[in-house]
């Protein structure tokens, strides 16, 4: 596949995968070809699947950082390490989540308060001051 075709299967933009490719994310396969094909780079499954794992892995939380170890671990089979870094993940959304459940209530306790009387200021508006 070249490039484009790489990008559209995998749902990216071209300049993502160069992104991914100098964050050492993904290898940068040698140009290859002659004629009109002459030093065209051709990307193969291998490809899409790591593009697809950075991807999934992405939309679990983990950092560009926490997924280049991830792809190191994995070409070593260092499961106790990939653990470790999935409880790390977990921890974090869970404090996240915590986080976002209290601004959840604090919002619904100010729209609620704003709703019961038209008189004063809004107490939405004078939270943030």
């Amino acid at each position: 596949m070249t490039i484009g075709e790489l990008a559209r299967a995998a749902g990216l933009g071209v300049e993502t995968i160069r992104f991914y490719q100098r964050r050492g994310l993904i290898g940068t396969p040698a140009r290859i070809g002659a004629g009109l094909t002459q030093g065209m780079r051709r990307y193969d499954a291998a490809h899409l699947r790591a593009l697809r794992f950075i991807r999934s892995a992405q939309a679990a939380g983990f950092t560009l950082e926490e997924i280049g170890e991830l792809l190191r671990l994995d070409a070593t089979h260092d499961r106790p390490q990939a653990r470790a870094l999935a409880a790390d993940r977990l921890a974090a959304l869970d404090r996240r989540i915590a986080e976002l459940e209290a601004a959840r209530a604090a919002l619904r306790r100010l729209a609620k308060a704003c709703a019961v009387s038209e008189d004063g200021p809004c107490p939405i508006l004078t939270a943030f001051d």
